[in-house]
């Protein structure tokens, strides 16, 4: 999942190219632009790097799910003992433990929360550069294919599938990200 971040800079990218084209004027509308979508985050996820990278970001959680799930055992546990105690103890002692165990408790959230943190940090630093290389792919592609405007999925509500080029900047990506010259159009002979 793309950060905040990059879902910002997708937006901004996709504004920041759309601006001219809504300065130009009615003669830029009458004229035929080519636009097409990308799916930035699916296609971040889905290079071969963006799936390294999400392998390794599920071997770090899964580490940190493990411990945060033993951890969440003791403190059920913890609890189970301490209801069925409260019969028998003292109702100092009963307080004493149920300050202790709201205590691990706090301190299990604590860990929650810096884990996530440790998480999307390091999902972050994973995608960042995928993030650049795609960016960099669909310029290209732009240019090399004349699209005036390619924007980012999320921010169009609607899009005709056709216009979609995710899938094609992923294979670009994945094969070096160059991309090839667009084929020159056939001319057809004057019949005159």
């Amino acid at each position: 999942m793309l950060s905040l971040r990059a879902r910002a800079l997708s937006l901004a990218l996709a504004f920041a190219a759309a601006a001219p084209l809504l300065v130009a004027g009615e003669g830029a509308a009458s004229a035929q632009t080519k636009i097409a979508i990308v799916d930035v985050q699916h296609a971040v996820m889905a290079t071969e790097e963006g799936i390294r990278a999400q392998a390794t970001l599920k071997k770090r959680f899964d580490k940190r799910q493990q411990e945060l799930d033993g951890k969440q055992t003791e403190l059920a546990r913890a609890r189970d003992d301490i209801e069925k105690q409260s019969r028998v103890l003292s109702r100092e002692a009963l307080q004493k433990r149920m300050e202790d165990w709201q205590r691990r408790m706090v301190e299990l959230q604590t860990v929650f929360v810096d884990y996530n943190k440790e998480l999307q940090k390091m999902q972050g630093e994973l995608t960042a550069p995928i993030i650049k290389k795609v960016i960099g792919v669909i310029a290209r592609l732009a240019k090399k294919s004349g699209y005036e405007l390619i924007l980012d999925k999320q921010a169009a509500p609607y899009v005709r599938p056709d216009l979609d080029l995710t899938e094609q900047v992923v294979q670009l990506y994945n094969s070096g990200g160059e991309v090839a010259e667009p084929a020159p159009e056939e001319k057809k002979p004057d019949n005159k």
